[in-house]
């Protein structure tokens, strides 16, 4: 897997735009890092770039960007609403992909201290980072803002992580450290600051105070008046999204607003966000609504609309789903053929693709006629009685046939590691061992591409079964086909696991894996009798 860490550096500029596009292109210009988004606030002068790149790179582009920051933004000058302390005010690095906590806080604390020995800046460790309780939350850390550093970092207390324990005028102080992944999130208000702060109050974590704590928790946030938009906000970080969803926050926004006699009006996403986040929204709202949506692309579309992510800029999902902009091209030489071609390669003078691809292949397109059966009653008017079931049978279908098609290459690449190992010398005993080492992990690899294609197909049989029970019985010969092809997609996954395990010595490995395999290959030729039982009972 690569190795992705997101970094969100904010800095004190959101008005020049020469200086915003000049540390944008230093982040952009940096080899290995791939910039993501750039956003700019007038009210706050204060703008959030989010780019990602692998643990070295990401540390590269943002010192790039920082030496940029070092000549063109003079803190003696700014003025803003948003709090900060310095010019690259704080610089977190998330993990994304590939890589823990501990690597982003092993990167964080790289960064801050090149920044401090060739910026000759003062720097503060916080999160995950952090080594001290009482300055571990940017709110600690921050207090005081920029106005209130020169007294503060002379205390001891308040020596810098890294750097000068002195008052750098032009550029303050930086804070870097590894968090969890934050959303900034904006939720829209007709209605004055001091209204939207009330509201802010009563959710944020802090509330008012210790006494007067909030109703969210992972929630640090205020209210204030955006000049831009001619409206406020109740403007939030979501510390942790699995806590406090943006779809929690946004629904109680909506009922402090009401008590308050004011509208809301959507609400915006600063920066990424990440899919997972996105989609607890769709399947909350789905169910809020007894919604039935079965593709991702329909989910994210839900979501954007209950949320109002359009409300005050284009909510467009290839640039804000972090997982969307990331994302690598997907290569499916196989699947991606016509079926035309791919018959042409199964017919050709060749031993791949063999009888793997083509049992993967059987088995999504039996899994994809049971979906189709149970699609084609779904939502019909003369079958509106069994839509609740239809519900239930159609969902595990539906990501069976998906999940399936992946398994068609998947099945052509299992060799390769144990082709590339059969090329490994063996002229010594120690070269001999690290051969026979290898090929048995080659080999297992091989076993284990064909038994998840079992499993896939396995866990589809119950709906298949409820499908031949209650779907539109037009559709008997697409659910007889369907039955057939997940048992003879299974059976032939069953016989590549068996010829892949005659080469294993690991006895213990091969007694569970066979009796896993016959376990599944007895459940499918049962299922499918029941199947055809079924459907031949039913009438006309």
């Amino acid at each position: 897997m690569r190795k992705i860490v997101e970094c969100v550096p904010n800095f004190s500029e959101g008005r020049n735009r020469e200086t915003i596009e000049a540390i944008a292109a230093a982040i952009r210009n940096t080899k290995g890092c791939r910039l993501l988004d750039v956003d700019p606030g007038m009210s706050t002068n204060r703008t959030v770039y989010t780019f990602v790149g692998d643990p070295e790179s990401v540390v590269e582009g943002a010192l790039a960007a920082a030496r940029i920051a070092r000549r063109k933004i003079d803190m003696r000058t700014h003025t803003g609403e948003h709090h900060r302390m310095g010019a690259l005010d704080v610089c977190p690095f998330i993990p994304v992909a590939g890589v823990s906590m501990e690597d982003c806080v092993a990167v964080s604390t790289v960064f801050g201290r090149r920044l401090a020995e060739e910026l000759g800046v003062p720097v503060y460790l916080y999160e995950a980072s952090a080594g001290r309780e009482y300055r571990k939350t940017l709110p600690q850390i921050r207090e005081g803002q920029y106005e209130g550093l020169p007294q503060k970092i002379m205390k001891k207390e308040w020596v810098p992580d890294f750097g000068p324990a002195q008052f750098i005028p032009e550029w303050g102080a930086t804070v870097t450290g590894a968090r969890f992944f934050l959303i900034a999130y904006n939720v829209n208000l007709l209605c004055t600051a001091n209204q939207a702060h009330r509201i802010a109050l009563n959710l944020r974590e802090a509330g008012r105070g210790p006494e007067d704590p909030g109703k969210l928790k992972e929630v640090k946030g205020m209210g204030w008046y955006v000049k831009d938009y001619n409206l406020s906000q109740v403007t939030v970080n979501l510390t942790h999204y699995h806590v406090t969803p943006p779809h929690i926050l946004y629904e109680e926004v909506k009922k402090e607003a009401k008590k308050l006699k004011v509208a809301p009006a959507g609400s915006e996403i600063v920066g990424v966000i990440p899919l997972d986040a996105v989609l607890m929204a769709a399947e909350y709202y789905m169910e809020k609504e007894n919604l039935f949506i079965l593709d991702e692309d329909q989910k994210v579309r839900l979501a954007i609309d209950r949320l109002g992510l359009n409300s005050v800029a284009p909510f467009i999902p290839g640039e804000k789903i972090i997982e969307y902009i990331i994302a690598e091209e997907k290569t499916e030489p196989l699947a991606g053929l016509t079926v035309r071609q791919f018959i042409d390669e199964v017919a050709s003078r060749s031993t791949a693709p063999g009888g793997g691809s083509v049992a993967a292949a059987m088995a999504a397109m039996g899994a994809g006629l049971g979906s189709m059966a149970a699609k084609l009653t779904q939502g019909v008017r003369k079958f509106e009685a069994l839509d609740g079931k239809m519900r239930k049978i159609i969902p595990p279908l539906h990501e069976a046939s998906r999940a399936l098609i992946p398994m068609i290459d998947a099945d052509t690449n299992a060799f390769k590691d144990y082709v590339e190992a059969l090329r490994l010398p063996e002229e010594t005993e120690k070269e001999r061992k690290e051969k026979q080492a290898r090929l048995q992990e080659g080999l297992k690899k091989a076993i284990e591409v064909p038994l998840a294609t079992m499993a896939l197909a396995d866990g589809a049989w119950d709906a298949m079964i409820e499908t031949a029970k209650y779907a539109n019985i037009a559709s008997k010969s697409d659910i007889e086909v369907g039955a057939r092809a997940m048992e003879t997609g299974i059976w032939g996954a069953y016989k590549n696991v068996n010829i892949n395990m005659a080469g294993i010595r690991d006895e213990a490995y091969r007694n569970k894996t066979l009796k896993l395999a016959e376990d599944m290959k007895k459940r499918a030729e049962k299922s499918c009798k029941r199947v055809l039982r079924i459907l031949e009972a039913r009438k006309e």
